[in-house]
Parts: C-alpha cells; sequence; structure tokens
C-alpha cells in the first residue's frame, strides 16, 4: 500500500472501531491507538445509559406537560374512548396520524387529544397534542397530529389521553 495513503487507512480503522451504534444512532467516542476494545466498551455503554437516560427524561417531560394542558381545560371530561389514531405516516421530515374523535354528547365539542409516537418496540419518540375542533353531537370529526421531529423506523401512534370540553 503507498505510503501516503496509510494514515488515512488507519483513521478509518479508528473511527470504526471507535464508533457503536445504539438505538439506530452512530455514537462516535474518543479513542486512541493505545485504547482497548474493553475501554471503547465501556464507553459506549457509558454513552448508551447517557442517551437513554436522557429519553426517559424526554418522555416524563413530554407527558407532564401534556397532562398539565389537559388538566387546565376548564369543564373537561375524560373522553380517551371516543378518539381514536390511524396509521402514522411519513409527511415530509415529520411523521404525520389523522385523530378522529367521535362526540358522543348532546351538544357540539371539541377534544384535546394527547398522542404519543412510539417505535415498533414500544419505545417513546415523541409527544404531541392535537385539538379536534367543533365536532357536532353524534358526529366525527378529524385533526392531523405531527411529530415535533423527523421520526424514522417503524412508527406507531397511540392515544393515551383525550379530553372532550
Amino acid at each position: 500500500m503507498p505510503a501516503h495513503r496509510t494514515p488515512l487507512v488507519r483513521a478509518a480503522v479508528l473511527t470504526a472501531t471507535c464508533a457503536t451504534v445504539l438505538g439506530g444512532l452512530t455514537v462516535l467516542t474518543g479513542c486512541s491507538d493505545e485504547d482497548s476494545p474493553s475501554g471503547v466498551a465501556s464507553r459506549a455503554e457509558s454513552a448508551a445509559a447517557s442517551l437513554a437516560s436522557r429519553a426517559t427524561e424526554g418522555f416524563a417531560s413530554a407527558t407532564a406537560e401534556a397532562g398539565r394542558r389537559l388538566d387546565g381545560i376548564k369543564g373537561g371530561v375524560e373522553a380517551k374512548d371516543d378518539v381514536k389514531a390511524g396509521a402514522p405516516k411519513a409527511d415530509g421530515d415529520r411523521t404525520t396520524v389523522e385523530v378522529t374523535a367521535t362526540n358522543t354528547d348532546d351538544t357540539t365539542r371539541s377534544f384535546s387529544v394527547q398522542v404519543d409516537f412510539t417505535d415498533a418496540g414500544g419505545e417513546w419518540l415523541d409527544t404531541v397534542l392535537v385539538t379536534v375542533s367543533d365536532v357536532p353531537a353524534g358526529k366525527t370529526g378529524t385533526a392531523t397530529a405531527r411529530s415535533t421531529h423527523q421520526l424514522s423506523g417503524e412508527v406507531k401512534a397511540e392515544v393515551p389521553r383525550a379530553v372532550r370540553y
């Protein structure tokens, strides 16, 4: 191999050795020629734990905020059983899902709906609130929930909470 290519090849090998795929993300860990495989694995495990911790904190924060907003609706009635989420689909750089609300009341009502996006394994990806406005008595209405950021892989949507008001 020509001598001028050796540093480039060496850098590529080091980068490949020090990269770990965690939940679909490639994490580059700092390493040098002297790093042992166990040192690299230890840093990768630490990075994975950090990512998992941030995901758990993100889920708790997003669902808590959605809960505060839903709890703040004056005169609201829990209506989760009257709301369904369709199949998620890619829409540009976001994921969308159609939400259908059935108004079982005897007057026009609106619905505030929490939609959780998860991956195929049930891991949380995103939480959004969407309003289905002015649904006539005995009728259904729809709205589109849109993720706050790009989601990849197989995405599922569920409605953990809905309030009719």
